[in-house]
């Protein structure tokens, strides 16, 4: 049985892709800052025993080392998914006036976190061979105005992942750069503003599945692409 790490699996993408493992008969171990949300979300998933819940925030070291403990009780990791991110402000200041403990805070969650769970977790990825895939955005190549701090925290762990696929190369290392989706943190992103236009996270979970099953070199690939890269070959 394959063993995967999806952070923030209480919502949105990382719940849709902790579902499609969990029906492909995928050990999970995932995590949530809200215990109530990620029980909820376990439950649904309907594989008990299948999956390792464990509440708390990814800055925290005491967490990562809960997930770290995880990893060792279920063996080597076959994938790591780095989905757990926070917005920052809602709305989104400018930089010019954007609070440097709150900026902190966002590259700590988005940046560091996900690097340092990497680096706890790097002897279980080598002893599978496994995957990491690091979600990103368009925020992190494209100067949107308003997004300064959550687009820089995003670019700050597109630089890291790149690094880590040329140091790394017994592993598959991935930014994956969803798109839009219908999403609480993209309703924040938005607040007051209709975002029933976005698609649904589930839309892009063969993108993501593809990703993963395929593993491609090492490198920043978006869900768009990977649609259309999928279309062409079933024509």
């Amino acid at each position: 049985m394959p063993v995967a790490v999806i952070t923030g699996a209480s919502r949105g993408l990382g719940l849709a892709f902790a579902s499609e493992l969990a029906g492909r008969g995928w050990r999970l171990i995932v995590d949530a800052r809200v215990g109530a949300s990620l029980t909820r979300a376990v439950e649904n998933l309907g594989v008990p025993g299948q999956v390792t819940a464990i509440s708390g925030d990814v800055a925290d070291q005491s967490h990562r080392e809960a997930i770290a403990a995880a990893v060792d009780r279920a063996g080597p990791l076959d994938l790591l998914v780095n989905n757990a991110s926070v917005l920052g402000l809602s709305p989104q200041p400018t930089l010019e006036h954007y609070p440097l403990a709150e900026l902190e805070r966002v590259f700590r969650v988005n940046a560091f976190a996900p690097l340092a769970l990497i680096q706890a977790l790097l002897p279980a990825l080598h002893a599978a061979v496994g995957t990491i895939v690091n979600i990103t955005s368009d925020a992190a190549v494209q100067p949107y105005e308003g997004w300064g701090g959550y687009g820089a925290s995003k670019a700050a762990l597109e630089q890291v992942t790149a690094i880590l696929g040329a140091e790394q190369p017994g592993l598959h290392v991935y930014s994956f750069d969803p798109g839009d989706m219908r999403t609480a943190m993209q309703q924040e992103a938005f607040p007051g503003e209709d975002i029933s236009d976005r698609p649904e996270p589930e839309s892009v979970v063969p993108s993501l599945l593809r990703l993963i099953e395929e593993r491609p070199p090492s490198g920043r690939y978006t869900g768009a692409e990977l649609a259309r890269v999928s279309e062409g070959l079933s024509q």
